[in-house]
């Protein structure tokens, strides 16, 4: 006898309380243990299939969902805007430069808040990840600091427009529907409005407090390996005429400038305010990680002419680093006059010494055994002298592929566009994408190993995993009886009432999809005003905020789920400042809807 067979009738347990029961594991997983959610959730599910509950094909209907393979492609998208720069400009133009971690949630809050108003707040989160990531780390400001309220602004920003969110399309839809008239594109805004103000200014207040702060486990100044690196401003490039502070190159995390060589003249402790010009060598000295992103900063260049020299395309190359064995031949020699880029068919970019700081240009640096390389190569290079006795370890580096500076005004005039054809409804999200992120492969922003290596499968199959239990919860009619039940307690009084409407509704949609809330819990906001004699208004209003604001879970919304893993989250971090933003929004929008909206 199969799982699947097993007979519901003689078990002292119906389908719907076992389900609940489910869910309360899910939670007290995600809450006590360390497991990721995409295991937790996957796990679930086949407890459920598994018992008969879903059948297979509502186990994994998910993976199909329209709404899950819309953020897969978002990923492609992001990755070309990231590719070729253009997350540095969106990051630069949007967010500034903050002084303190505060400032930074402000700064990075408001902006996101616009921009969700008037644009589906899936895609925009999907877009600001990489920009806030490196944004973050560009303005020492801890990660786990913004993530959760890039996807909070994105979700009260949302709230203000009718067009914000597709929940609020969704109850639109079933209002037209159930009455012949709907809401108008700002209508919703005299609640949404007011609720991002106050909870924009709790988050920016309280984040402080509530949320973590977590680093890196090896700070910038723990690792040993300390490189020296020289790049050259571009004879075209922006920076000409900028001050090192304006340029941005003061405060970078883990490196600093160390001297400026300009015609042969050396200056040593560089002041903030000196002006640079082009063909100034920058001499920098820092960490593996802060290289990387001196490379992807536009008009710097590596100071060497061996780049444009090797045979692969730039943009085909990646960042690898090599261990100096004491068998290799260049020991002993100058990576100039051991021709290294002949040798290897790679550019020696930056050089690191057992913490030493070699203070001079990289082709007179000396090589010795024990030297650590960076070197700008092919990827085959690290596949090639894995096994060398030239090295005693080679290792490619993650997303280090050089900018394609050339093909950001592409790539971000594709994605305005995708953002356009969404707003003014001339395509579906899912269409606008898979269109955004064919003709930015098609143009090369991003090539095709970078769109498939960009793809968070942790991210997606949690997502889908989280819409199959969804399916469950109204399959067995336990959302259903929560809601019942709950509603049967409110009495008469009809602000009770509403309140009563907006926490069902927010505790649905905390246990699944924001749309399944909002469909499930429309008719209940209905009939209760119907069975009050009121003004039907508040009770959907309160079921269109409710279904939107969930923040006490990561996932009560697709965006809290997509920051989880960027932000280094834990299940408490959501409880902790999520709760208390559900309770405020709640007040605000029981407060004022009957105010706008009289019973």
């Amino acid at each position: 006898m199969s799982w699947s067979d097993l007979s519901w009738e003689h078990s002292p347990f119906t389908q719907s309380q076992f389900t609940l029961g489910i869910v309360g594991l899910i939670f007290g997983l995600l809450i006590f243990s360390a497991v990721t959610p995409d295991v937790i959730l996957i796990g679930a599910v086949t407890l459920l299939m598994l018992f008969g509950i879903l059948t297979p094909g509502e186990a994994v209907s998910g993976m199909s969902n329209e709404g899950m393979i819309t953020v897969a492609v978002l990923f492609v998208v992001g990755a070309a805007v990231r590719e070729t720069g253009g997350v540095d400009i969106i990051a630069q133009r949007l967010f500034g430069r903050p002084k303190t971690p505060t400032g930074a949630v402000a700064r990075m809050m408001f902006p996101t808040m616009g921009l969700s108003a008037f644009m589906n707040n899936t895609p925009l989160v999907a877009m600001l990840i990489p920009a806030v990531s490196d944004w973050s780390r560009t303005n020492r400001v801890p990660v786990s600091k913004l993530m959760i309220p890039l996807s909070y602004a994105a979700i009260l920003g949302g709230t203000c427009t009718l067009i914000g969110t597709s929940t609020n399309l969704v109850v639109q839809g079933m209002l037209i529907k159930t009455t012949g008239s709907g809401l108008g594109m700002f209508d919703i805004s005299w609640i949404g409005i007011p609720a991002a103000l106050i909870g924009g200014a709790f988050i920016i207040l309280a984040s402080r407090w509530l949320l973590p702060d977590r680093r890196p486990a090896i700070s910038t100044q723990d690792d040993s390996r300390e490189y020296t690196v020289e790049m050259q401003v571009a004879p075209d490039s922006p920076l000409a005429g900028k001050t090192i502070e304006t340029a941005g190159l003061r405060h970078l995390p883990g490196v600093y400038l160390a001297e400026i060589d300009r015609d042969g003249n050396i200056l040593p402790a560089v002041s903030p305010q000196e002006v640079l010009r082009a063909n100034d060598r920058l001499l920098f000295v820092g960490i593996v990680e802060s290289v990387v992103d001196l490379q992807r900063i536009r008009g710097l260049v590596p100071a060497t002419d061996q780049i444009s020299q090797l045979s692969a395309p730039r943009p085909r190359r990646c960042l690898i680093e090599a261990v100096v064995s004491n068998s290799c031949p260049l020991v002993g020699k100058t990576i100039r006059d051991g021709r290294f880029r002949n040798t290897y068919n790679a550019v020696v970019v930056a050089v690191a010494r057992n913490g030493e700081r070699l203070h001079k240009k990289i082709g007179d640096v000396v090589l010795r055994a024990g030297d650590t390389l960076l070197v700008e190569a092919h990827p085959s290079f690290a596949d090639q002298q894995r096994n060398s006795r030239d090295f005693f370890l080679v290792s490619r580096l993650d997303n280090s592929n050089p900018p394609r500076h050339d093909r950001a005004l592409i790539a971000m005039a594709l994605m305005m566009l995708m953002v356009v054809a969404v707003s003014f409804e001339w395509m579906s999200m899912l269409k606008a994408s898979m269109l955004a992120a064919g003709l930015m492969i098609f143009a090369r922003c991003v090539t095709v190993d970078s769109a498939r290596r960009s793809v968070d499968w942790e991210v997606l199959l949690a997502i889908a995993a989280s819409f199959a239990v969804g399916t469950a919860l109204e399959k067995t009619g336990a959302a259903r009886e929560i809601a019942e039940n709950l509603i049967q307690l409110a009495g008469r009084d009809p602000w009770i009432s509403l309140a009563v409407v907006y926490g069902v509704t927010l505790i649905v949609t905390e246990l699944i999809t924001n749309n399944a809330a909002a469909a499930l819990m429309f008719p209940f906001a209905m009939d209760t005003a119907g069975g009050l004699e009121v003004n039907h208004m508040p009770f959907v209003i309160a079921v269109m905020m409710a279904a939107s604001a969930g923040f006490a879970t990561p996932i009560g919304y697709q965006t809290n789920l997509m920051v989880y893993g960027p932000g280094g989250y834990r299940f408490s971090d959501y409880l902790k400042i999520g709760v208390p933003l559900d309770i405020l929004i709640w007040v605000v929008t029981v407060s004022l809807a009957p105010w706008v909206w009289p019973f």
